[in-house]
């Protein structure tokens, strides 16, 4: 569902697919070719929320925040994430069940674990590898981890047209 609030309509790239039974609310800029799947919430009611071209926000992700967040492109945001903060840089997973508290800051390819709680204002650098409660930097990403921040969402990209023609 797509739903306009407060005056501010999504606005939502053509190239892009959302479940019908995900939520977008308010001020959300979603990009081509980005995905939000069955049960995610992306809500703009108190500041502008920015989703990256080929980004996918997975099944019951909750994407919202207090200040303007910027998602960057080719994004996986995995199952029952929340994301709270105010950025997270492209090409990064933020895996299952993890949670990115208010204003942090997570740079370009990054892996946050899953089950991981980024800690509010924390400002990951370019290329970490976060664990734990709370988060805390574990290394950076390594070789074969990058090559699987490149290849992104493309394995999702065939699952678009299929779920618009099953109406999911």
């Amino acid at each position: 569902m797509i739903k306009d609030f407060r005056d501010k309509s999504p606005q939502i790239a053509a190239s892009a697919f959302v479940s019908r039974t995900a939520l977008i609310i308010g001020d959300v800029e979603l990009g081509e070719f980005a995905g939000v799947w069955p049960g995610a919430v992306i809500r703009g009611d108190f500041a502008h929320i920015k989703i990256g071209s080929q980004t996918i926000i997975e099944d019951n992700a909750v994407v919202h925040c207090g200040s303007d967040m910027d998602v960057g492109d080719n994004v996986i945001v995995g199952h029952c994430v929340v994301l709270h903060g105010r950025r997270i840089g492209t090409r990064c997973l933020i895996a299952n069940n993890s949670t990115i508290l208010d204003d942090a800051e997570i740079g370009e390819y990054c892996i946050i674990g899953a089950g991981c709680v980024v800690s509010p204002g924390m400002k990951i650098p370019d290329h970490s590898l976060v664990f734990g409660v709370p988060g805390r930097i574990a290394g950076k990403v390594k070789p074969h981890q990058i090559k699987r921040l490149e290849r992104g969402n493309e394995s999702y990209q065939a699952m678009f047209d299929s779920y618009r023609e099953a109406g999911i």
